[in-house]
């Protein structure tokens, strides 16, 4: 049996519909997280697509992905997009590295004609910026260990000859989901992460997880006390603006520019409030925000 056809097995036993709409340029773009990370993509594609109507979608109720087998957060990340794709998007964005590196040929076998960015920790553009060849990547322990991330890493490794030192962070996503950005247990967990790295002479940090550019004052404070050096931060929020704008031009369905104001819809499975918090302290947006419920599409898939 083909991918294809195991992926439609998949959906019919979610109960997902893999046709994909027929959609024009001002439909929206659907963007993902397990949380308020994804808000950091979320302000690049606002920056470089003004013109763009978009759907936010938290999904805090489930927070982190991090900690959760790959396959488990592959088929919420399947019933996430397919809630976003009900409500009209023409493009995803996974906006989670986690997710991107547990579903993104999932999701890709599924709307295969849609314009479908994931997050990819920056190793290519880490290695080009390294001077002595030493990589530091903090990411989640479920990103690092995938099977696409291992891939790539020997890949450029292969190519640039580039060392890539790797450094799980468990326990950082919630910290910043708490709002917790500069606070003193946030501080202690960066330094217990990322100083490491620095005394094995890493000169380059890549920022594996659309959460951490939250905290880059509190990493640029760390390696300034603790390197001795410079030291390159890798973020690729603006690399996936980028690449999404490329795919919308490609496919016909970037949308002009016009009188008609964009569009920001915002979604979680956890608290209003916490969510609107987060674009507000981290976007400095009053955002209204949903909640929604996607108990009966998990409960198909806890069932495979």
């Amino acid at each position: 049996m083909g991918s294809k056809d195991r992926s439609a097995e998949r959906a019919g036993r979610l109960g997902l519909n893999m046709t994909e709409p027929v959609v024009n340029a001002d439909a929206p773009i659907g963007v993902f997280d397990s949380g308020v990370g994804g808000l950091s993509v979320l302000r690049h594609i606002r920056a470089q697509l003004p013109h763009e109507h978009l759907l936010y979608f938290a999904d805090s109720g489930f927070a982190p992905y991090g900690n959760k087998p790959e396959q488990v957060v592959a088929e919420r990340s399947l019933a996430v997009a397919q809630f976003l794709v009900a409500q009209g998007a023409k493009a995803l964005v996974v906006a989670c590295n986690t997710a991107t590196v547990a579903a993104i040929k999932l999701l890709r076998s599924h709307y295969p004609l849609m314009p479908i960015v994931g997050v990819e920790p920056g190793l290519k553009p880490a290695a080009a910026a390294t001077r002595n060849g030493k990589v530091g990547v903090i990411a989640t322990n479920v990103t690092i260990a995938g099977e696409k991330f291992l891939v790539l890493r020997d890949q450029i490794t292969s190519a640039s000859q580039a060392h890539f030192l790797l450094q799980g962070c468990p326990g950082l996503v919630e910290q910043i989901e708490l709002g917790q950005l500069d606070d003193p247990a946030t501080h202690a967990m960066l330094e217990r992460f990322i100083v490491p790295l620095l005394q094995q002479g890493a000169d380059t940090l890549v920022l594996g997880c659309t959460h951490y550019p939250f905290v880059l004052a509190a990493i640029e404070r760390i390696v300034a006390e603790h390197a001795g050096r410079d030291v390159v931060l890798i973020d690729t929020g603006h690399a996936v603006a980028r690449q999404l704008a490329r795919l919308l031009t490609a496919a016909g369905t970037l949308n002009p520019s016009n009188d008609v104001p964009p569009r920001l819809q915002a979604f979680t499975t956890g608290r209003q409030a916490a969510l609107a918090g987060a674009f507000s302290t981290l976007l400095g947006l009053e955002q209204p925000v949903t909640e929604v419920q996607i108990g009966a599409i998990l409960a198909a898939s806890a069932a495979i």
